[in-house]
């Protein structure tokens, strides 16, 4: 009894500091309306019916017969927490876990005959995805400012497990683009009747981590304390809502990506005044999209395409494969002058015919999903690469039991060169989305 009483007391004393006296009551609930909290995650399991020698590529007949291998991972596990401060103010935050935990890793460079090398991984690893202040000025403009997701494309603009079939993330754009691609800088939005915009200035990417076998991907990673900004990016979003359960969108990024990089000892000029070999490359990066989503009776439908183009991409891979030491941040492979994707998939909700499952308000989706793409469309002069073009159909299951939750099956076949072998597997996965918005609109 005693004990109960001091907590009681110890509770009461509490809310006395942390509310005033006559208004306690209304503003810790006020409190808690304001606040929003959720999150995402996957746990998966791949069977890989093919070798994972580094070398089945360049000699593929060797190893043609090696025994399938398997693989447990986490992908992703978000936590995000925002607030709504009132008269227009929003802040939001979202930190991403990637891939089960921090540190180090072992990797092999394909570039340096199977080299082992430890390296520390920035962005793979542990990220802040998300920490940005908004302010509303009228439901067509938004001002936001801080870490903000980079939506070109459409896996980045609807990157949570649960507006995909597939147990991974889309092959093709995850291949070429950074994926979720998250950067600091400043966004204007808004949504007028049909249509909703979004303009970004953003940290511009770095060539020197730009790769044979993902082009861009880590050019938006940062092995520093900080992220090099010697360069600026435009990104932009329009989508369309005109006709029911269809969304139409249009994205695309504009950026220098050399000289972005630090020590920024390629540019300027030299001690008598003259300038530097390579100040004269810019590496200018584009990338446009188009997707689309659509929504009808059970049905679920998506598709996107996409294209980029480097300038300088011949001089970029030779600088990174000659001037780029070996135990720099960077990496040493040639890139591609242009790179795409294509990629469609539809599902069919076959639970509405099943009684029990309708009457559960739970869902069965059938699906099937074709992938295309390439990360290396070599430069004039350049070296080509067959295992860059790959193509993939994918097929398998969505079970939810309630909305927030899924359980995914699949199974993949990629098409590659003829001279290369197929790599075909089996993924299971589990999936939970509950970004519960508790704060005001």
């Amino acid at each position: 009894m005693m004990t109960s009483k001091l907590s009681m007391f110890t509770l009461g004393l509490c809310a006395l500091f942390l509310f005033p006296a006559q208004s306690r009551g209304s503003e810790a609930a006020d409190s808690l309306v304001r606040l929003q909290v959720g999150g995402y995650g996957e746990a998966v399991f791949s069977r890989n019916f093919y070798s994972d020698n580094i070398y089945r590529y360049q000699n593929p007949a060797a190893y043609r017969h090696d025994p399938a291998h398997s693989r447990m991972d986490l992908p992703h596990a978000v936590l995000s927490l925002g607030y709504d401060f009132g008269h227009g103010w929003k802040f939001y935050s979202e930190i991403e876990f990637e891939h089960g935990g921090t540190g180090g890793s072992f990797e092999q460079e394909y570039e340096e005959g199977g080299e082992w090398e430890q390296e520390l991984e920035q962005g793979g690893e542990v990220a802040l995805e998300q920490f940005w202040l908004e302010k509303a000025f009228c439901p067509q403009l938004h001002l936001r400012a801080g870490h903000i997701i980079v939506p070109v494309g459409l896996t980045n603009a609807r990157h949570e497990p649960l507006n995909y079939f597939t147990v991974y993330r889309p092959e093709g754009e995850s291949r070429i683009m950074p994926c979720t691609w998250h950067s600091t800088g400043v966004s204007l939005w808004g949504r007028a009747g049909d249509w909703r915009y979004e303009l970004q200035a953003v940290a511009g990417l770095n060539a020197m981590n730009f790769t044979r076998d993902n082009w861009i991907q880590g050019g938006s990673n940062s092995p520093y304390e900080f992220t090099v900004a010697n360069k600026l990016g435009l990104a932009a979003r329009i989508d369309n809502y005109s006709v029911k359960g269809l969304r139409i969108g249009l994205s695309g990024y504009f950026g220098n990506s050399m000289h972005n990089s630090f020590p920024n000892d390629l540019s300027g000029t030299d001690a008598n005044g003259t300038p530097k070999k390579y100040a004269h490359l810019k590496g200018q990066t584009l990338v446009a999209c188009l997707d689309f989503t659509w929504q009808g009776p059970n049905w679920r439908i998506s598709g996107s395409a996409d294209y980029g183009h480097l300038g300088d991409a011949a001089a970029i891979s030779q600088i990174k494969k000659n001037l780029t030491s070996n135990n720099a941040p960077t990496d040493k492979s040639f890139v591609g002058e242009q790179a795409y994707a294509l990629g469609i998939e539809a599902g069919y909700n076959v639970g509405a015919w099943w009684r029990t499952l309708n009457e559960r308000a739970q869902k069965l989706w059938l699906f099937g999903r074709y992938d295309q793409s390439d990360s290396y469309v070599a430069a004039t002069g350049m070296q080509g690469y067959n295992q860059t073009l790959r193509r993939t159909v994918t097929v398998g299951v969505n079970y939810l039991p309630v909305k927030q939750i899924a359980v995914k099956a699949q199974y993949a076949y990629t098409f590659l060169h003829p001279t290369l072998n197929n790599e075909p597997s089996i993924s299971l996965g589990i999936v939970y989305q509950g970004l519960f918005r508790t704060g005001r609109s």
